[in-house]
């Protein structure tokens, strides 16, 4: 026993003698790093070795010592403005040296959610990407748009490294990424005309409450089961439906990469708890913010779009849809894209990711790099006045109003006291800002709810092509046949 005691105290200290400098993979050959910002790069080596960073784009050094428990080091670069490439030299004083070459400094946003964010361009077996094909063909390296797809880990404990690397944006690479995140990052690079980079983690059907670290779920929601996380209790079949494994093992290794902003698709895993998906969603975004130390970054949703779960007819969407709005209106620097004029009946992933990133967007161009000339925010209601048997609906909306003219509008449903909607008629009024609902089954309306069902179809816009989402003008409690 003691000789074996010995030789793994060797075996211990030869490993720590020959430790290298390993980075993290968003950290690496072909990255993109944050533009005009104080950058963190960060990675592992031998403890308690200096380690110096050196930059091409300013000849500038920056050195500190790692870790002497287990041998993790950071520093943080100054970026100039967009441009590249670059490289970046990493040595730990005489052993072991890194260069990473072909950096670029631009625009870096992360992607996250459950399965209509991780659906690639090429698509799922009979679930293609509309228009997919074209622009896999068509990609380029010249192109600066670099990918970082981060592979699936489920892990109870954080995690400090997990597996991915940056891509060119070459064919292959653009064919296994997210449609909607490539999407995005096209829409940006076309029009900032600056390097972007998109980093990629997802996995389809995860709860919100897996990309949520413990401590958060500890204090904000103490009826949360974490028994998984200490062996008191098996984990799921499913176990990435385990609250905090994903943020344990797909971005917690990650963590301070610096990034712009988030882009999120996730909730139909929710849609039974919507009242709680409103601060669900609000926790997550401060937990990245404060782990990433980017206090500001803009955050962007997707509303999830519309789908016959269980019963067209049910209503557990227009609920979920309310509460992603809700929590998007209580932060700072956040929006909503959506999606009710794109869902297809025979799949929950819609083909229309083109539509879903462009939207996503515009919302990032409009809101976050000064573009005032377009009105990327999504018509929402404001108030209702009845009267002369119709609903008169005002809504939020820019200043070149509603669309379209004249045209029937689909999706509306009224109700009387009785609380029994019925489908009805709606056309654009005369203000440019209101809509006119009515219906022959109900005289006397006193409620307006449109894209409310599961399985909606609407046709409401802004003058920019921008669609209004689900909305009610009632406050009544959900009506058990809907909802069961």
């Amino acid at each position: 026993m003691k000789r074996l005691v010995l030789t793994s105290a060797a075996l211990l200290a030869a490993c720590i003698l020959n430790a290298k400098i390993t980075l993290p993979p968003v950290i690496g050959d072909n990255m993109v790093l944050q533009q005009q910002t104080s950058a963190a790069i960060f990675g592992k080596a031998e403890p308690g070795k200096t380690v110096t960073v050196k930059t091409s784009w300013n000849k500038k050094k920056v050195s500190t010592t790692a870790d002497s428990e287990n041998g993790k080091w950071l520093v943080r670069v100054q970026t100039p403005a967009a441009g590249g490439p670059y490289e970046i030299t990493i040595t730990d004083g005489a052993k072991d040296k890194v260069t990473l070459h072909d950096v670029l400094i631009g625009e870096v946003w992360f992607a996250s959610g459950q399965s209509n964010m991780e659906m690639p361009m090429k698509g799922y077996g009979s679930q293609p990407a509309k228009d997919g094909v074209k622009y896999i063909a068509s990609a380029k390296v010249s192109r600066p748009i670099r990918i970082c797809n981060i592979k699936k880990q489920v892990s109870i404990t954080v995690k400090d490294s997990c597996a991915g690397s940056w891509a060119k944006n070459t064919p292959n690479a653009v064919a296994s990424t997210s449609a909607t995140a490539y999407f995005f990052a096209d829409a940006l690079q076309e029009v900032l005309d600056i390097p972007v980079g998109i980093i990629v983690s997802s996995w389809g059907g995860s709860p919100i409450e897996a990309w949520i670290k413990r401590d958060v779920l500890e204090k904000g929601y103490p009826e949360t089961d974490l028994g998984h996380l200490d062996g008191k209790r098996p984990m799921k079949k499913k176990n990435y439906h385990e609250p905090c494994v994903l943020y344990n093992g797909q971005v917690a290794p990650l963590i301070p990469f610096t990034f712009k902003g988030m882009i999120w698709y996730q909730g139909e895993a929710n849609r039974a708890w919507p009242d709680k998906y409103v601060k669900l969603q609000q926790s997550y975004v401060k937990m990245m913010r404060s782990d990433f130390e980017v206090p500001d970054a803009p955050f962007y949703c997707v509303q999830i779009a519309p789908y016959p779960y269980d019963n067209g007819r049910k209503t557990h969407s227009g609920y979920l849809c309310e509460a992603q709005q809700k929590s998007v209106q209580g932060l700072e620097h956040a929006g909503y894209a959506t999606t009710v004029d794109i869902g297809e009946y025979g799949t929950i992933h819609p083909c229309h990711k083109q539509e879903v990133g462009q939207r996503l967007a515009w919302l990032a161009l409009q809101n976050d790099y000064g573009m005032d000339a377009i009105e990327a925010v999504a018509p929402y209601y404001k108030e209702a006045e009845f009267h002369d048997g119709k609903a008169f609906v005002k809504f939020h909306v820019g200043k070149q109003g509603l669309s379209p003219m004249g045209a029937p509008l689909s999706g509306f449903e009224i109700a009387g006291s009785d609380h029994v909607f019925h489908p009805a008629e709606a056309r654009k009024g005369k203000h440019g800002n209101t809509v006119e609902v009515w219906s022959a089954d109900v005289p006397e309306p006193v409620a307006v709810r449109y894209c409310w069902r599961n399985w909606s179809v609407g046709n409401l816009y802004n003058n920019f092509g921008i669609p209004a989402g689900p909305f009610r003008t009632d406050d009544w409690p959900v009506n058990p046949s809907d909802w069961e």
